[in-house]
């Protein structure tokens, strides 16, 4: 079995509120790990997080646990890095197993080709501010400034803020399915040039929705800030959608 999730947002919220998305989160990977053969974090499993060369953020420590004890045990972990979580370094690497991906992807699994991606970069044309502040974030001369010229706290201050203030914006206009339309538009576009391509997941929207009627067949995964939902893709190649009971 191969799963599916995006957009946990590990450390945002209250105290309370980031202890609780962790522990529902390592009891999904509890759960799945009976039969995974590899998971895929397809961006934003952390609310902010930034790599120094020797200091890494605090905090989370029971998800990366959770997170090596399933690499030891021979399930790959695959992390496509998101908009919140775009300045990882090696660590989740060497001390968690992790394999990181900085770029969307194409995979095939159970005889299905998948194109994977967080999809906060995608479908942008229109958006002069959103394309400027991608590349600036993307910018590997502004990460080694930022590394060099600011103290880790203060880091670590300005994104967990940075990334509150984009959360609270998403709450005050709950996404709908509409939301989704800029990535379906690039799937289409996709599929024509790669018609290999099976199934196209994506997360960054948090609304979840499976589009199975229509061609090509585009999954979005949900935040789990509200309702955890997760994909599944069986040994038969068939992709469900579902909700993590907490």
């Amino acid at each position: 079995m191969f799963y599916f999730a995006s957009d946990i947002h590990l450390g945002a919220g209250t105290p309370a509120e980031q202890r609780e998305t962790e522990r529902v989160f390592i009891r999904w990977l509890d759960r799945i790990s009976a039969d995974a053969e590899a998971v895929f974090l397809l961006g934003d499993l952390f609310d902010f997080w930034f790599e120094y060369r020797r200091v890494a953020p605090q905090g989370c420590v029971r998800a990366l646990g959770k997170l090596a004890e399933l690499t030891d045990r021979g399930i790959r972990v695959v992390l496509f890095t998101g908009n919140h979580d775009m300045w990882v370094g090696d660590y989740l690497a060497r001390e968690c197993g992790v394999e990181l991906h900085t770029a969307p992807g194409e995979v095939t699994l159970a005889g299905k080709r998948l194109f994977l991606a967080h999809g906060d970069n995608m479908n942008i044309r229109r958006q002069p501010m959103l394309r400027l502040m991608n590349t600036l974030f993307r910018s590997r001369t502004l990460r080694f400034l930022f590394s060099w010229l600011v103290h880790p706290d203060m880091a670590m201050k300005f994104g967990r803020w940075w990334s509150g203030k984009s959360r609270k914006s998403h709450g005050q206009h709950p996404p709908t399915a509409a939301i989704t339309e800029p990535l379906r538009d690039y799937a289409r576009q996709y599929a024509e040039r790669h018609p290999e391509v099976d199934l196209f997941i994506f997360g960054h929207m948090h609304v979840a929705c499976d589009r199975t009627g229509e061609r090509p067949r585009v999954l979005h995964l949900g935040s789990w800030e509200r309702t955890p939902t997760y994909a599944v893709l069986d040994d038969a190649g068939i992709l469900t959608l579902k909700t993590f009971t907490r």
